[in-house]
C-alpha cells in the first residue's frame, strides 16, 4: 500500500543562533529559534514521514519540553525517525521538499541537504528533491521575519 505524506514547519529568524537547513549551516547573519536547531526542512521532513507512517508527529516524539532535545542537530532526530520507520517496514519511495526564504540563497547549499537526508534515511539522492523560492517579499517570510518548508512523500507500507 502506498501513502502520501506532507509536512509544514516554520521558525522565526533570530540573531546569536546558526541558520541550520537539511543539517547543512548557511552563511547568514541570523539563525532559526527552537528548541533543537530549528531545521524547519528536516522537521517538514520528518513530519511527512511520520504522519502516513501512523507514527504521530515530531511533537510527539521529540517534545519541546524533554531538555535532552534541547539544541539537538534535526539530523539526530531524523535518524530516530528512520529507525522507527524499519521498525515498521515503512520504505520511502521519494520526497520533494520547497524551502521558503527571501535571504540567503538556497541553492548553492541544496547538493550537501540532498547527500546528509539521503544519507540517513538509506535512500538515492535522486529521490529527494529540495527547490527553494522566495515569497516575493510578501508575508513573514518577505519581511524575513522566519523562514517555512514543506515536505511531500510517497512511502510504501
Amino acid at each position: 500500500m502506498f501513502k502520501i505524506g506532507l509536512g509544514y514547519d516554520v521558525h522565526r529568524l533570530t540573531d546569536n543562533r546558526d541558520l541550520i537547513l537539511g543539517g547543512v549551516k548557511l552563511d547568514h547573519h541570523k539563525g532559526l529559534a527552537g528548541h533543537s536547531d530549528a531545521d524547519v526542512l528536516l522537521h517538514a521532513i520528518m513530519d511527512s514521514l511520520l504522519g502516513p507512517s501512523g507514527l504521530g508527529d515530531i511533537g510527539q516524539i521529540f517534545p519541546d519540553s524533554d531538555q535532552k532535545y534541547k539544541d539537538i542537530s534535526s539530523l539526530k532526530l531524523l535518524k530516530k525517525v528512520k529507525d522507527k520507520l524499519d521498525e515498521n517496514n515503512v520504505i520511502i519511495t521519494n520526497i520533494d521538499c520547497v524551502i521558503m526564504a527571501e535571504r540567503p540563497k538556497i541553492a548553492p547549499y541544496i547538493d550537501k541537504m540532498q547527500k546528509n537526508i539521503a544519507s540517513i534515511l538509506e535512500i538515492k539522492e535522486s529521490d529527494i528533491t529540495i527547490k527553494a523560492t522566495t515569497t516575493e517579499k510578501l508575508g513573514f517570510v518577505g519581511r524575513e521575519e522566519g523562514i517555512a518548508a514543506q515536505a511531500i512523500t510517497l512511502i510504501q507500507l
